[in-house]
């Protein structure tokens, strides 16, 4: 009986291998699909393509549907297949988006709606909406959302507004969201970025320090050093990053007094990388001293390093 099972399993083997043979031959001598572009539409351009294998556009309705109640993926995955796709009755769907409690609700709404060819930036349209809502809604949520959607659009007129924003709105989310606005359009706000470093709320400039290292036009880097003393141990150690991002020479001294003396071990450690970066021989001494003795390990490996780096 043995021998028998063993018998029909080496049998069974042999046929499904020799099966598996017989496929390959007949796929082998099947004729190759042809890759010529022939015909009209997706395969008039690409040659034959199977259906599965071409990206679909969304349809208006589509479009239209997922603005309107979907969730954050089918929005996301809808309003990305119709980058291309005009539907001007789809525009007062999506709008609306620009103001969703979800970010990449409101992110991938402004990535769409900056794509129209009409119906966005005309007169009394969406974008000149949008700066109308930064400007006098009583909502400061729908303000600060409006700016990150300024931001967003990519467009010089938003500039002003949150430039404006940055300085005069009652509100730190807004006035941060103003700042991080200005680091997308690259652009200082004609110096409302310099004049945000001194914002009474530190989230605002951590809104600006992080823009300030992003825009090529940044006007007040002298400024920045002022914030290596910063009550915010935050803003301290990401003031000293941006100078060591713009290589501030001017600013040698104040961060290589942030080296020796910060109480916070992470604005001593980056402090210590700028002089690295920015600084000479003249700090030698001073990161001698730190790598030997300052009490955290990172902060004398930094040291370290940036003494190599000299």
């Amino acid at each position: 009986m043995r021998r028998n099972s063993i018998l029909k399993l080496a049998m069974g083997c042999f046929l499904s291998v020799a099966a598996s043979f017989a496929a390959t031959d007949a796929h082998s001598q099947t004729a190759p699909i042809a890759a010529t572009p022939t015909g009209a539409g997706l395969n008039g351009v690409y040659g034959y393509q199977a259906p599965n294998s071409a990206e679909f556009l969304s349809t208006p309705d589509a479009i239209m549907s997922a603005a309107a109640g979907g969730a954050p993926t089918l929005i996301w995955e809808t309003l990305e297949h119709a980058e291309k796709v005009e539907c001007l009755s789809c525009i007062s769907f999506v709008a609306p988006l620009l103001y969703d409690a979800n970010a990449k609700n409101r992110e991938i709404a402004a990535w769409w709606l900056r794509r129209r060819v009409f119906g966005v930036f005309g007169p009394g349209e969406v974008y000149s909406q949008t700066v109308q809502t930064l400007q006098t809604d009583p909502d400061p949520v729908r303000r600060s959302y409006a700016a990150y959607a300024l931001g967003e659009f990519f467009a010089a007129p938003g500039i002003d507004a949150c430039a404006s924003a940055l300085v005069t709105d009652g509100d730190a989310r807004v006035r941060a969201a103003a700042a991080s606005a200005l680091g997308r359009l690259n652009s200082d706000g004609g110096g409302a970025l310099g004049q945000g470093l001194s914002d009474a709320d530190p989230s605002v400039r951590l809104a600006v320090l992080a823009s300030a290292g992003r825009v090529n036009t940044f006007s007040s880097a002298g400024a920045l050093a002022a914030l290596t003393a910063d009550s915010s141990a935050e803003v301290r150690r990401r003031a000293i990053e941006v100078l060591d991002e713009l290589n501030v020479k001017d600013a040698l001294t104040p961060v290589a007094a942030a080296a020796q003396n910060d109480t916070d071990a992470r604005v001593r450690a980056v402090a210590c990388h700028a002089l690295g970066s920015i600084g000479n021989s003249s700090v030698q001494t001073e990161l001698t001293n730190l790598s030997q003795n300052d009490p955290d390990a990172f902060v004398r490996d930094q040291a370290s390093i940036a003494l190599m780096r000299l």
